[in-house]
Parts: C-alpha cells; structure tokens; sequence
C-alpha cells in the first residue's frame, strides 16, 4: 500500500491525492446512493419534440465509453495545480454533486429509449448499456457536467498548451453530443450538466469556501505523508 501511495505522489502532489480520489467515490456515492432511493419513485419524463427527432447512432457508444480516459486524465491535471487551485476545483467538484443529489431525488427525470432491434455490433452495445444503466439519474446529466469540468480543468491553466485546450473542449462537445445520439439523456440534461459545472466553478474561483474543504484535506495529506515515510505517533 505504501509503495502504491509513493507512486500515485508521484504522479499527483499529496495534496492532490484525497480531493482527486474522493471526486471518484463521492461521485459513485450520489449516483447509485440516488438510484437506490429513488430508483422506484415516479419520473418525469422532459424530453421535447426535437429530442424525440433526434436520431439513434449507437456508434456514438465510442465516445460515451472512451470519455473515461479523458475524464481521469484532465482531473488528474487538475489535482496536480497549485492547493489553492486544486482546492477550489475539487471544492466545485464537490458542489455540483451535492446539487445532483438533491435534483435526482427532488424531481427524478426519465427519457424514451428506443426499441433495439438490430443484431450488430453497435446495437447489441447499446442494449448491453440499456441493461445495466436504467433511464434515471438524468437531469443533469453527469457526463456533461464531468466533460465540461474536465475542459474548465485545464482552461486557465498556463502550462496547458492551447492545443490540448482545444482537444479538451472538442471532446467535451463530443461526450455532450454522445449522450443525446445515444439516448441517454435529453437537450436539456445536457444544459443542466453545463450549467450546473459553470455555476459551481464560479463559486469555487470567487468564493473562500474551499477552505473548509482544504481544511479537511489538510488533515488527510498530513496522515499520507506521514504513512509514506514511516513516520509513527
């Protein structure tokens, strides 16, 4: 474990180390915590008449799956900023799941999936997603609200080269277009993920309240570093 711990430090600052991994737990902790309450209350369904004409290109799977890689990748960036800025970027983080939380369990939202029929590649994915992912937990969507951070991430940073600026804002459109050809979410999810990630990044640049939240990972770096170089009570 402490040789694991010595190499994630390498790759991020210890100071980095509990806001980038607690973004992931806490993440999961709202989505399947929701799902698991609310999961059989009633869904309301806000999909519009273009949403309902937009089409079904399950090869837009590729780019729903594969955001993953780009997620992890522009987070760890940016955990390796200096602590005032990953703290107010994990603090956002933190504050748009809470506002999912309370929006997936104050007004849960559904969609219409389309009937898969086909036998192909792309369509058997596709149900395979539909099976293990149910059609709540939508409004907003979460794969917006990650892509969009993830480009908010590296936007303002200096050492980013304006190349992987541009990269980054291309997939995040990309994962916001995805998730509608997918059927996955809705127009209006996809603004709400954007929104809600714009609206709490703003709270984190222009407020103290990372503080509070440093606080607490001040504690968590001390007892990492201390574990890494042995040090005992």
């Amino acid at each position: 474990m402490k040789h694991f711990l010595k190499k994630i430090t390498g790759i991020v600052p210890a100071y980095g180390f509990f806001p980038l991994v607690f973004s992931f737990v806490f993440n999961c902790l709202v989505y399947s915590g929701s799902r698991a309450v609310a999961g059989s209350w009633y869904h309301h369904n806000i999909e519009s008449n273009l949403d309902l004409r937009l089409p079904f290109l399950p090869q837009f799977l590729i780019i729903y799956f594969g955001c993953y890689i780009f997620w992890a990748a522009n987070y760890i960036l940016a955990a390796r900023q200096d602590r005032e800025e990953v703290y107010r970027f994990f603090t956002a983080d933190f504050i748009s799941r809470c506002v999912c939380l309370v929006i997936f369990l104050a007004y849960p939202t559904t969609n219409t999936r389309p009937v898969i029929e086909g036998s192909g590649f792309w369509d058997l994915l596709a149900g395979w997603l539909y099976s293990i992912d149910a059609a709540d937990n939508l409004f907003p969507s979460i794969h917006c609200l990650v892509s969009w951070f993830c480009f908010l991430a590296v936007k303002g940073q200096k050492k980013i080269p304006i190349w992987y600026k541009a990269v980054s804002f291309i997939l995040a459109v990309l994962v916001f277009l995805s998730t509608l050809f997918t059927k996955q979410h809705v127009i209006v999810d996809v603004a709400g993920g954007i929104f809600l990630a714009q609206g709490c990044f703003w709270i984190g640049k222009h407020t103290e309240i990372w503080h509070i939240y440093e606080h607490i990972g001040n504690k968590i770096e001390k007892a990492i570093t201390k574990y890494i170089e042995g040090k005992t009570k």
